[in-house]
């Protein structure tokens, strides 16, 4: 009897192993394998380049979502490459964009051509058709930038801030540096306020009030809060931004950045000139039950109160006006009789026999106070006008001057701060 029953069907025993292999035959076995492994790609266990890309679309998606509803300026500046301002409010408002400078080799040379020159005698620097021109003659050109109807140098004289001109898609701020950079800020926004030490910016953002610090070409800390639905920032009071809650109606509130805007009981003041030494500041005051107007002393810390009032000049009331540096001068437009002119107030006899001094025509846009004594100011026509309150008080008006170079509709923006 067997020891295993026999298999049974297609069952069989395994096929014999062959043994007898050429050497020729397994080397080209092993080439075989191996190029078919070379030939399979692995997947690696870490994809750096991959990883960037990925992170590269997705900031891309986010950024273009955000500047789909941007001015039509800030589309045109898509490619220079822009990163969204957050004011870490969580607040939805129009964006405001802050655009980078990726290509440094193109940024335009300065030049020390002295054209156009500034007229004779100037000796604040202006922007002309997009062009800054020193008092020296130097000029940098702004490409880009446009109409402007403010313009502040920067800390240390690094360059300077400029205002654009309001528009359809709203105003923009742009910085301009000595080495030619100049790049946008702000983009799509409403009224735009410079601190005079050029240190800090404010503006309005649909709803909102927003404060930032400058530092380089980057707005940094930014803080919000709530506005009226007419309200609009006018002018820094230190740290604090005055703001007018009507352009059509007297009364005004001081916001310290970090707080809410609280509406005090200031319904008087129609415009507000400037600081005096002492914190006090200088403003135009509705005249009681008359329909005349007064200039003011008030007190920030109280609601703008009014401490002192000088009545009798026929005031205008566009808000363009001018302290000197050592709080005694204002300059301020206003009538002598029928005509229209720029008055000179010695603010140190503001009382009930106030008498002013016709200084030159009506001023636009800012005063630039050179000294204590001398004052710069671009009138209606676009030309300079330079006062000398020594020869003002003598009685001789300043005269205007017109500026090489201007174009129609275009008209000089003296620098202040300088």
């Amino acid at each position: 009897m067997k020891a295993f029953p026999s298999r049974s069907g297609n069952l069989t025993g395994r096929p014999a192993r062959p043994y007898h292999v050429r050497p020729d035959d397994l080397d080209d076995a092993v080439r075989e394998t191996l190029s078919h492994q070379v030939a399979v790609a692995r997947p690696l266990s870490a994809d750096p380049a991959g990883q960037a890309i990925r992170r590269a679309n997705r900031i891309r998606r986010r950024r273009t979502a955000g500047g789909l509803a941007l001015a039509a300026v800030a589309t045109v500046l898509v490619s220079t490459g822009m990163a969204q301002l957050g004011d870490g409010s969580g607040g939805q408002g129009t964006p405001i964009v802050v655009i980078g400078d990726p290509n440094p080799s193109a940024r335009p040379i300065p030049s020390a051509t002295a054209a156009p020159a500034p007229p004779p005698g100037t000796s604040v620097d202006l922007l002309v058709n997009g062009t800054l021109v020193s008092a020296q003659g130097a000029r940098l050109e702004l490409p880009g930038v446009g109409p402007a109807e403010a313009a502040h140098l920067l800390p240390g004289g690094a360059g300077w801030l400029v205002v654009g001109a309001p528009t359809a898609a709203g105003r923009s701020l742009w910085v301009a540096q000595r080495d030619g950079l100049v790049q946008v800020l702000l983009a799509g926004a409403g009224a735009i306020v410079v601190a005079p030490d050029g240190r800090q910016v404010a503006w309005r953002d649909g709803t909102g009030l927003l404060v930032a610090g400058v530092v380089g070409t980057q707005l940094i800390g930014p803080v919000r809060t709530a506005l009226p639905a007419d309200a609009e920032p006018v002018r820094f009071v230190g740290d604090s931004v005055l703001v007018r809650l009507d352009p059509d109606r007297a009364g005004h509130a001081l916001w310290r950045p970090g707080a809410e805007l609280t509406v005090g009981a200031d319904r008087s003041t129609l415009s507000v000139y400037g600081p005096l030494p002492d914190g006090r500041l200088v403003g135009q005051v509705a005249a009681g039950d008359t329909d005349g107007t007064c200039l003011a002393v008030l007190d920030p810390k109280r609601d703008l109160k009014r401490l002192s009032t000088g009545c009798g000049p026929q005031l205008s009331q566009d808000g363009v006006g001018g302290i000197s540096t050592d709080g005694r001068w204002l300059l301020v437009n206003g009538r002598v009789g029928k005509a229209d002119r720029a008055l000179l107030v010695d603010l140190r006899q503001l009382g009930p026999d106030l008498t002013v001094v016709p200084a030159g025509p009506p001023a636009t846009g800012a005063i630039a106070w050179k000294t204590d004594s001398d004052a710069t100011y671009v009138d209606g026509a676009g030309q300079l006008v330079r006062v000398e309150v020594g020869r003002v008080r003598a009685g001789k008006q300043a005269q205007a001057v017109p500026v090489p170079g201007v174009q129609q509709g275009n008209r000089p923006v003296v620098v202040t701060g300088s």
